[in-house]
């Protein structure tokens, strides 16, 4: 079911172009204010990058919806509300180089490429980041170097980041990346197991000072090839 499909009627084309930005506006102010996103900039951004271009199109009908959408093999894309508040969280510059753990369906991606400087993205799925690399052309996003790899220690070759971004949960928190950080950079990431994991914005304040505050509580699907804590064994 595509996204004019989801909708109930045959009406005009006009008719399916309102009926979409109303549902786009009750994301926004269902979903997304209500989660405490308040900030212009996001909201703003959020009306800017239409999500359902990301969207895989068998799942066109639930682009506004409040959850986690299936992209290919096995990687989900975070619902609109999460996507929001990681962006709000950052309070990203334009003068920012911005590190992606994680491409996915590129729309985070996008979100954050219109408001940095610079994003590199990278994905350990190569399907996923080629089909992240046409969606973004097609928009004409082009400050990001999207790259194949396994990034869950970060990606030094590019380092330092200002903002460091991790779209998939970790067990524990990943000091080795935060040494990729600028002075001042800071980087979001979902720490925990399943049912409770913490979101977290660690900031880089100098040298190996570093601090942490623990933003909300949510459940995200875990980032590929995570690095896993090492287990007691008796």
């Amino acid at each position: 079911m595509n996204l004019e499909q989801s909708f109930i009627g045959t009406g005009t084309q006009a008719d399916f172009t309102i009926q979409r930005e109303q549902a786009r506006f009750n994301m926004i102010e269902q979903q997304i204010r209500t989660w405490e996103v308040l900030d212009a900039t996001v909201l703003d951004l959020l009306k800017q990058i239409p999500r359902e271009d990301f969207v895989p199109e068998q799942y066109q009908g639930l682009a506004f919806a409040d959850l986690e959408i299936p992209i290919g093999d096995g990687e989900m894309m975070l619902s609109p509300k999460m996507e929001a508040r990681i962006v709000q969280a950052l309070d990203i510059k334009n003068t920012d180089k911005v590190l992606e753990i994680g491409t996915g369906s590129g729309y985070l991606t996008a979100l954050l490429a219109t408001l940095a400087k610079q994003v590199v993205s990278v994905d350990i799925n190569p399907d996923l980041s080629k089909t992240a690399q046409q969606r973004l052309a097609a928009h004409h996003i082009a400050n990001i170097s999207l790259l194949v790899g396994d990034a869950a220690n970060g990606w030094p070759a590019e380092a330092p980041y200002d903002v460091i971004v991790f779209t998939g949960s970790l067990p524990v928190t990943p000091t080795q990346v935060e040494q990729q950080l600028a002075e001042g950079g800071r980087m979001f990431v979902v720490t925990g197991e399943a049912p409770v994991m913490e979101a977290t914005m660690i900031r880089r304040i100098t040298g190996n000072h570093f601090k942490r505050d623990v933003l909300f509580e949510t459940c995200v699907p875990a980032l590929s090839n995570a690095p896993q804590p090492e287990r007691f064994q008796f």
